[in-house]
């Protein structure tokens, strides 16, 4: 492929599509800047603590992740190839499904991930071809192997101050797996790009408010903070 480096898509072949899935979410939840532990990692994967407790301990004795200091965990070498191979996938295709045949953004993460596990790696490739070899999937995360996008200094919508106009540069994985506010934020047209004025800061009642285009966007503060945004 021009121009881009495809992760090697021979190690993730040999793994279940569970080990894929787990190394998938850490990867994603890696993205933060905040330490991934188990309580995240449930949260995220909408599983109870003691089976993600049960799954740390075999993909640790596996090789692809490392439990480090409370509990935090790394993809090892092996464990992040895997999981760069499954977020390229899902991207081109939540990519395929909204551009090419028009799906929300709540549905394309649905059946991206329905879909993911199935993607060969030829098809992979003619996809990404075919789409103009994004460089991010439609919420604005890299995809692995692809161009960089620009680089911008983001951080979270939360720590936005009062007055300030920022702009939209990713809606976290942590946040496409929350399906009601990823249809607020459909809904309110908050996606890569946009423009947003803080109006109000409200840490007394857990609130941002911002407007793009005349019209307001109340966020609770934890959902703020899935969403990344810059300064221009």
């Amino acid at each position: 492929m021009s121009k881009t480096t495809r992760p090697n898509a021979v190690n993730s072949t040999a793994t279940t599509a569970s080990v894929q899935d787990y190394l998938a979410a850490i990867y994603d939840l890696a993205s933060s800047g905040k330490p991934v532990i188990g309580a995240r990692l449930a949260k995220h994967m909408a599983i109870s603590a003691p089976a993600v407790t049960e799954s740390i301990q075999r993909l640790s004795r596996g090789g692809y992740v490392k439990v480090g200091p409370g509990k935090a965990l790394t993809l090892t070498p092996k464990g992040r190839e895997i999981a760069e191979v499954m977020a390229r996938r899902h991207r081109l295709l939540e990519r395929w499904l909204t551009d090419s045949l028009g799906l929300n953004w709540t549905d394309a993460h649905e059946e991206a991930h329905r879909l993911e596990h199935a993607l060969s790696p030829r098809v992979e490739e003619r996809l990404a071809e075919m789409l103009g070899m994004p460089s991010t999937c439609p919420h604005g995360n890299p995809i692995p192997g692809m161009a960089k996008p620009r680089k911008v200094e983001p951080f979270p919508l939360a720590q936005a101050k009062e007055g300030v106009t920022v702009v939209v540069e990713r809606i976290t994985e942590e946040a496409e797996a929350d399906k009601k506010l990823l249809e607020h934020l459909w809904r309110n047209d908050v996606r890569p790009g946009r423009r947003l004025t803080i109006v109000e800061v409200a840490p007394w009642a857990g609130t941002i408010t911002a407007a793009s285009n005349g019209q307001r966007i109340a966020l609770g503060l934890p959902a703020a903070a899935k969403i990344w945004v810059y300064i221009e």
